[in-house]
């Protein structure tokens, strides 16, 4: 089979590999669409995950079963599936309260095992989930939707009336569609490229340039202000944004090292909540429920649909200058 290989730190190679077999409780999938994500980058320069290479990258995928080992009851050859990329241990304090995302020994396909850049991906056949006849490009929307749903369990409540989110690009849209879905009435988006902000208005979102006098308007306003951009200097000045007794949501990934400065004092007198949600958490169905909701406009999220070959290339480099989602689609 074809794949896409980080085979070292830095290292991209497009190659052949055997094709996988299924083994007891295993299933393989024939991958149909995979998304490049932010954290591939970050596997890519050993940042995110244990350095497992050589590893086919990868998380957000989906695809048909095609084979299926013994004891496998709940799929079968023929059935469309979504990947949930995360395996957990089981045991740790974090498996028991029941977050599987912050699991000390944490596992995933595309970051410490082969994932879903390649024709053939070997799963668990507990982390597939049925998608129906949803295309496949909404459905690896699934695990991306997945990670913001996450988020908004970690900050949303019941009060919340205004949001305003930094970062109008692929995973801030999925973020103002799931928060609408929660009964957010206004939801706003700041960005510098006015391209992205339209793009939001499009989906009747309230957009706002950043550093303009619209801004300005939103000084300790907003009941969540959300960072999606992964800009230390945005998430720095979350706080301006918060209204008294507001949340604050990290939701963007910032550099490992980057620090910011924070007023103890600020969050004490505000009574303010800062929060930061890391990856998803068994919540594929879900995810596909709120896909589901927002019908064919969604597609729009997805910006670029490419060969395999091509999706090596911008492994290497950078995804496409002003893109959004970008998906290899097996055709």
């Amino acid at each position: 089979m074809k794949a896409v290989v980080f085979t070292g730190k830095n290292e991209v190679q497009y190659k052949d590999l055997p094709d996988p077999a299924p083994g007891p409780g295993e299933v393989v999938v024939e991958v149909k669409a995979s998304g490049i994500c932010h954290t591939d980058y970050e596997v890519l320069k050993d940042n995110y995950g244990t350095g497992a290479f050589p590893v086919v990258p990868g998380h957000e995928y989906v695809g048909v079963v095609v084979d299926v080992g013994s004891g496998v009851a709940n799929v079968t050859s023929g059935d469309r599936v979504a990947v949930d990329p995360n395996f957990e241990c089981g045991t740790c304090r974090a498996c028991r309260h029941g977050w599987a995302h912050l699991c000390d020994k944490l596992g995933a396909y595309g970051v410490t095992t082969h994932g879903g850049f390649a024709e053939f991906s070997l799963v668990n056949a507990a982390n597939v989930h049925p998608i129906g006849d949803m295309s496949f490009q909404q459905a690896a929307l699934a695990e991306p939707m997945g990670c913001v749903l996450n988020g908004v369990d970690a900050v949303h409540a019941p009060w919340m009336e205004e949001a305003l989110i930094f970062g109008a690009g692929p995973m801030g849209l999925l973020m103002g569609m799931a928060l609408k879905s929660t009964g957010i009435s206004r939801v706003t988006f700041c960005d510098i490229s006015d391209s992205r902000l339209e793009l939001a208005s499009s989906f009747g979102f309230e957009a706002i340039a950043s550093g303009s006098c619209d801004l300005q308007e939103w000084h300790h306003r907003a009941d969540l202000a959300v960072e999606a951009t992964g800009v230390p200097a945005v998430a720095a000045g979350l706080a301006d944004y918060m209204a008294n007794g507001g949340k604050g949501l990290f939701f963007g990934v910032c550099p490992s090292d980057a620090k910011i400065d924070l007023r103890p004092f600020e969050v004490f007198r505000r009574q303010l909540t800062l929060a930061g949600s890391h990856s998803l958490n068994h919540n594929i169905p879900r995810s596909l429920d709120i896909i589901t909701g927002h019908g064919s406009e969604i597609d729009r999220v997805v910006s670029h649909r490419l060969p395999l070959e091509e999706i090596s290339r911008f492994l290497a480099s950078a995804p496409p200058s002003n893109s959004l989602k970008v998906q290899w689609a097996f055709d």
